[in-house]
């Protein structure tokens, strides 16, 4: 049966290859760094697909994380699945990046009746989503400083990042976490238990969840107002 192909870039840049029959996880690959997805993301999925004889049309598909994350970074990955599902006509499928850090919890030995994900959002906030005990999504995302989490336990890159803001208010950041990024092959097992439960994953629509840093500079929204009431 045909494999899956996995991307996220909603941290760092982080390609799979998916068993599609079993969810193993035959190769992946992610950068150690959450700005060089430009650079490396092409690189990674063309090792991955050589390396194991895969060939593009050879897939059951691709599996992408649609956000919530930066702005130029989560463009790199959808562009990129959207692009090789084109090529490829294979069916492309997003999945929220903050469901692969739901899906580390659901692999811990003891999981919380509830808890939330976090990851770093910039500018002092996370990007956050609230779980039950067998991860179904039950608020988020959201965009929001720490401090406004619930008081529930915290798992991510972003509960280590603000600690202490958590933790006074009231929230329980779990340290075994604190370098957990959303990671290709996680957001596939989650994307190919939805699939198999018959969700529909077709929306590749990226989740900012704010405003792009990029503003029209004033003398071009001036010029484009007096063209519309020329």
């Amino acid at each position: 049966m045909p494999n899956y192909l996995s991307i996220d870039t909603s941290a760092h840049a982080s390609v799979a290859l998916i068993d599609a029959d079993t969810g193993a996880v035959i190769a992946t690959r992610t950068s150690p760094k959450g700005n060089d997805q430009t650079e490396t993301l092409a690189g990674y999925v063309r090792d991955l697909m050589a390396g194991h004889d895969q060939q593009g049309p050879e897939l059951a598909g691709i599996i992408v994380g649609v956000g919530p994350g930066p702005f130029t970074g989560l463009r790199v990955g959808l562009v990129a699945a959207r692009t090789f599902g084109f090529v490829w006509q294979v069916p492309v499928h997003g999945v929220m990046s903050l469901h692969a850090l739901a899906e580390r919890v659901l692999e811990l030995d003891q999981v919380p009746d509830e808890f939330s994900v976090a990851s770093d959002a910039r500018r002092k906030e996370v990007y956050w989503a609230r779980y039950n005990r067998q991860g179904a999504l039950t608020d988020g995302p959201h965009v929001a400083a720490a401090a406004t989490l619930p008081a529930l336990p915290v798992y991510g890159v972003g509960a280590g990042i603000y600690e202490d803001a958590l933790r006074e208010a009231g929230a329980a950041p779990q340290p075994e976490s604190f370098e957990w990024i959303a990671e290709s092959a996680y957001l596939a097992k989650r994307g190919l238990r939805d699939l198999a439960a018959g969700k529909d994953l077709s929306n590749t629509a990226p989740q900012y969840l704010r405003e792009s840093d990029a503003q029209v500079p004033a003398f071009m929204k001036q010029a484009e107002a007096k063209e519309a009431t020329a």
